[in-house]
């Protein structure tokens, strides 16, 4: 592993997996809590509201986590 190239590969490719894992939580976690029937062709005005307030949420939760542990 002493190819620099070859660590920037590497480290992409877990920064993507760990983004499609962050992305996939927070798809799941905002649809429970925001989508509570059969959703037709569009979401309600509520829906749209909380599915943005969730995701907010769980980004600015994500990013003082990350900071809380680059500070350690």
């Amino acid at each position: 592993m002493d190819n620099p190239e070859m660590q920037r590969f590497l480290q992409q490719e877990q920064q993507k997996a760990l983004m499609g894992e962050m992305v996939g939580k927070l798809t799941s976690v905002c649809w429970d809590k925001c989508i509570t029937g059969t959703p037709g062709s569009k979401f309600s005005s509520g829906e749209s509201t909380c599915l943005i307030n969730c995701a907010q949420r769980f980004l600015d939760m994500s990013a003082l986590i990350a900071k809380r542990f680059e500070m350690q």
